[in-house]
């Protein structure tokens, strides 16, 4: 739905929508016994919750598409994931309140592990303890380039977050990561002729950079990706008449939320801190975003018993959060990231809403097999949103 018309139809009313992301939520088969994660894991909570629902997937971005988290819960969100582009540098940054100037360019950066001729064996550096990487951040901050300030920041674990800010600054960037194992970083490129003295700057802050972090195991190398300047968007409230709230521990999904004017509520790093602040702020908000990450961090390190593992977690809190009653549910991740594939994928995403206005389908459990009941099919993720707009009473008729 284009925002414009999602302007003209939203009204406010006195119902409440919950959006449950499980990150990287989709999988695939496993080689030995031929189940999902969703379908191996013991998750009868949801399983019930897909009885009373109408079912199916959401296509973050595109058919064959591999979407990033930006994309994909940008889409969940109600933009277009075409239309409203942005790097993963804003939304780090963003995510940790750092006063982002409009003309300040930000980047993501990753500290990761290379071997003795450059070649990345870690692109996570195993994950290190942000308390680790703040100390390595202190150092990096006395990194000084002339015609330009950069500010270093630690975000979370490997990541932290590099923002330029001078004159004539472009984010036409190339990013430095290869997003592989066994190449070495790369240097940047400039993208448009505008960007050619950002790259610059950028390449002679990356190699002084790298030379303070050699021989600092695990975390002796660094790459950035995700350049940007900070968007100017239509807000939530405005386009769709909703008081939101994000629940995200994680700073990149804090800094998303807030850029579409999300208030980005303060939380624990457990779920069960996020039900607690879901039930702390009912009151105050129509929308709730609720991020749960470990899904996604799972299927990223290959790790399909520990997906399955997540996903059981969540099963057992999920009855808190029904508790609440909201008008309308959706159970949803932002992409799919197979434990077999060890990334994010281009399959489509396990999908379903409840209400009270809903037709509940043939599906008896929430996993990918019993899911192609579902009367939704596939469908852009983009629409998610107005369908529990419509689901929830906030939209009025189209037309005479």
């Amino acid at each position: 739905m284009e925002l414009d018309l999602a302007r003209e139809l939203a009204q406010e009313a006195d119902t409440k929508i919950v959006l449950f992301v499980m990150d990287g939520l989709g999988g695939l088969p496993h080689p030995e016994t031929g189940r999902t994660e969703l379908e191996a894991a013991w998750t009868p909570h949801l399983d019930k919750i897909a009885r009373q629902s109408s079912c199916g997937f959401t296509l973050p971005v595109g058919i064959g598409i591999t979407p990033g988290s930006g994309p994909g819960h940008l889409a969940l969100f109600g933009y277009d994931p075409m239309v409203y582009k942005i790097g993963r540098g804003v939304l780090e940054a963003t995510g940790i309140d750092f006063d982002l100037q409009a003309s300040d360019v930000a980047a993501r950066g990753n500290f990761c592990t290379v071997d003795g001729e450059g070649k990345i064996t870690d692109r996570r550096a195993g994950r290190i303890a942000t308390e680790h990487s703040s100390k390595i951040v202190e150092e990096l901050r006395g990194i000084s380039v002339d015609g330009i300030e950069a500010f270093v920041e630690p975000v979370r674990e490997h990541r932290f977050v590099l923002v330029l800010r001078g004159d004539g600054l472009s984010d036409e960037v190339s990013d430095t990561d290869p997003e592989r194992l066994g190449a070495p970083p790369m240097t940047a490129r400039a993208k448009a002729p505008a960007a050619e003295k950002t790259t610059e700057l950028v390449n002679r802050w990356v190699a002084e950079a790298t030379r303070r972090l050699a021989g600092k195991e695990p975390a002796n190398s660094l790459v950035l990706r995700g350049f940007a300047k900070r968007p100017d968007w239509p807000p939530m409230p405005e386009t769709f008449k909703l008081r939101a709230a994000a629940v995200a521990h994680y700073p990149m999904y804090r800094g998303l939320a807030k850029l579409v004017g999300m208030e980005a509520l303060e939380v624990g790093s457990s779920l069960d801190d996020s039900i607690a602040t879901l039930r702390e702020n009912w009151g105050r908000f129509d929308f709730f975003f609720v991020h749960y990450k470990y899904t996604d961090t799972a299927g990223e390190d290959g790790d399909y018993d520990r997906k399955m593992e997540r996903l059981t977690e969540v099963d057992a809190a999920i009855g808190a959060l029904t508790e609440l009653g909201p008008d309308v549910l959706m159970i949803t991740g932002d992409h799919s990231t197979p434990a077999t594939m060890g990334g994010h994928s281009w399959h489509p995403v396990p999908f379903m809403l409840r209400s009270k206005f809903g037709r509940s389908d043939l599906c008896e459990s929430f996993n990918e097999k019993e899911l192609v009941k579902g009367s939704l099919g596939t469908f852009p993720a983009k629409e998610a949103l107005p369908l529990a707009m419509a689901h929830a009473g906030r939209f009025r008729k189209y037309g005479a």
